[in-house]
């Protein structure tokens, strides 16, 4: 109950002083209300005022930002400008090099060529120009004396050695012809800038008619590129030295070509004796036979020698069996005598067969020493590779030479042995069917 009382008296109370300060209350919030509106009002105008403030600045800024922005893109082109300019000087610095060098070796090749001829010129690297003209003046000069025909005194060589003094009649730069007390020719290079005799007696009157201005009907002339190189004068070749040019192999083939024809040719007298005592010798046995009997034929074959002998020897003994028992002897007879009909056949078709094969080798041994050489010394040389070529060619063309007549020989013969046992069974036969006819 205490505490009610104590509850109600409290809140007496504070009716009372609340009753009492709220018209001060109100005074106070009106008040703060009036500052903070005045606070209000100040920051509004603030925040104008620095939102002006910043839309300058901002303005400000990007105005200076395209400022820099067309300061940096006019750099750029500027930059690129240079770029190009670089570009074109390094282009144009590689192109005045490559000039430079090229004039440098027009000036050597020039000065080169020209010096076997006396002509010297001067050259100074920082002015070519000077050196060019004189160049080209001198080169100009050249050409003319040296595509003309002009006659001087000088000095060649024949064949033996000896030397010869006279004229030499120049063509251009191209050919030179010698005219001596005793003797006149067009000239080769014989090395070292030296001339000696070409073995071409055509080309006297040439030389004779250029000596004095003339222009001959027909021009006999060699062409030689320079005189530092030799040129050897032209043989004709013998068999032998053809031969010699497919080495070892070529005489091999030649060798196996001789022995050959001579089996060949041993052949065919052999074949001759045979076909041409086969006839007589049947006809002769079989009178012989019908006039005296077997033992008078027997009697005059007895003598005689060859393969048809032997065969109508084997015949006239069996004339008594049977008919089929004879024919089986005659073909015997004739198998035996065979293999003398066909004595070295075999041996020459061997080597038709072989010729070829060798060149063939020769061939393959020549590429390889032309093939090792260019390895060694290179194509500079064209004589160093003629002897590799020659066996390649001549061995092929010594095989063929030798393979050809030797391989129809060896069939004509074969040939010839099969038409002398024919002959030799009909003769056989004919022997025993008059025989019969008798009997």
């Amino acid at each position: 109950m205490k505490n009610v009382i104590a509850i109600l008296i409290a809140l007496s109370l504070s009716v009372t002083l609340f009753s009492a300060t709220e018209t001060e209350l109100e005074r106070a919030y009106a008040k703060e209300f009036a500052y903070l509106k005045a606070q209000k009002t100040m920051l509004k105008t603030r925040l104008k005022s620095v939102i002006l403030e910043q839309n300058r600045k901002l303005s400000n800024a990007k105005r200076e930002l395209s400022t820099l922005q067309n300061g940096v893109l006019k750099q750029n082109a500027q930059s690129e400008r240079l770029s190009d300019m670089l570009f074109r000087s390094t282009q144009n610095s590689l192109i005045m090099s490559d000039d430079t060098a090229l004039i440098e070796a027009v000036m050597m090749q020039s000065t080169t060529a020209l010096k076997p001829y006396g002509i010297d010129i001067n050259v100074d690297a920082n002015n070519y120009q000077v050196a060019l003209q004189e160049v080209f003046k001198e080169a100009n000069t050249l050409i003319k004396t040296l595509s003309s025909v002009r006659v001087v005194e000088g000095k060649f060589y024949v064949d033996d050695g000896s030397e010869k003094i006279g004229k030499l009649v120049y063509v251009g730069n191209i050919a030179t012809y010698g005219i001596a007390s005793d003797i006149s020719a067009a000239l080769v290079p014989a090395g070292d800038l030296k001339l000696k005799v070409w073995n071409a007696p055509e080309a006297a009157q040439t030389a004779v008619a250029l000596a004095a201005g003339k222009t001959p009907e027909a021009l006999h002339i060699f062409v030689y590129e320079n005189l530092t190189k030799e040129i050897e004068n032209l043989s004709e070749k013998t068999v032998i030295d053809i031969i010699n040019s497919g080495g070892m192999i070529g005489w091999i083939i030649v060798v196996l070509g001789l022995v050959g024809l001579l089996l060949a040719v041993m052949r065919s007298f052999f074949l001759a004796s045979a076909s041409s005592s086969s006839d007589n010798l049947a006809k002769e046995s079989l009178v012989k036979l019908l006039e005296g009997g077997s033992e008078n034929a027997l009697g005059f074959l007895k003598s005689k020698k060859g393969s048809t002998a032997r065969l109508l020897k084997a015949t006239i003994r069996n004339l008594d069996r049977d008919r089929e028992h004879i024919e089986d002897i005659v073909a015997e007879s004739i198998l035996h005598e065979s293999g003398r009909l066909d004595r070295f056949g075999s041996a020459i078709l061997v080597i038709a067969a072989v010729a070829p094969l060798l060149g063939l080798l020769g061939t393959v041994t020549g590429m390889i020493a032309t093939f090792d050489i260019i390895t060694e010394f290179g194509t500079g040389d064209p004589k160093l590779l003629s002897g590799g070529i020659s066996i390649a060619l001549v061995t092929t063309e010594l095989g063929l030479i030798v393979a050809i007549p030797v391989l129809m020989l060896g069939n004509l013969l074969s040939g010839w042995a099969e038409k002398v046992k024919d002959s030799m069974e009909h003769s056989a036969l004919h022997l025993i069917n008059e025989y019969n006819k008798q009997h």
